[in-house]
């Protein structure tokens, strides 16, 4: 993240993002497939690391790529295996929605995974960081499902929504996008247009 000020001198924090050069793989059509949908490649890879069933797949595309992902579209044929997508899909001023795999922080408890309050201090207290009790013994005597608990916290899909693209930098392939995003630095994400 790093942020922009506005010529009216408003500062603005924004999310930088490389966002391409992202080439077709495949086309995916109704006719074949039974959905419309493209698969874009991104990033590259050593030739030696990538298997040789994946490597004929990507060869009709010209490029050894890191990353493969799809992309539901309305109109399949208007594109070609090779054709690269650029920025000009995006606006300066329109709403994106962006996916991304939020930090992992392992194992943790009640007070970092939901926000619990902490216990007392003093007095002999033992119960500072615990959740306290968690179920009924008379009914209905079990744990309830959903129940919030120390456990895993975080590496899980998550959708940022409704942001605003700020700035488009086509020379660089960069897309500057208003406020956070989920992932850490360097993380893999997906801007999607809104759906209406």
């Amino acid at each position: 993240m790093t942020g922009l000020f506005t010529p009216e001198g408003k500062y603005i924090p924004v999310t930088v993002i490389e966002l391409g050069p992202c080439v077709v793989t495949q086309v995916k059509s109704k006719a074949t497939d039974g959905y419309d949908a493209l698969q874009l490649g991104f990033g590259t890879k050593k030739a030696k690391r990538i298997t040789k069933p994946l490597a004929g797949h990507m060869k009709k595309s010209n490029g050894q790529f890191a990353v493969l992902r799809e992309v539901a579209v309305e109109a399949p044929e208007s594109y070609d295996v090779g054709q690269s997508i650029s920025l000009d899909l995006f606006a300066v001023g329109e709403r994106v929605d962006i996916v991304g795999t939020t930090k992992g922080r392992g194992f943790a408890g009640v007070t970092k995974r939901h926000g619990f309050r902490l216990g007392r201090k003093t007095h002999g207290s033992k119960s500072y960081r615990i959740p306290g009790s968690i179920g009924c013994s008379a009914y209905p005597a079990k744990v309830i499902r959903g129940k919030k608990m120390p456990g895993q916290y975080g590496n899980t899909r998550k959708t940022a929504r409704n942001l605003e693209v700020v700035d488009i930098r086509p020379a660089d392939n960069l897309i500057l996008v208003k406020g956070a995003v989920p992932g850490f630095n360097n993380g893999l994400v997906m801007v999607n247009k809104l759906k209406f």
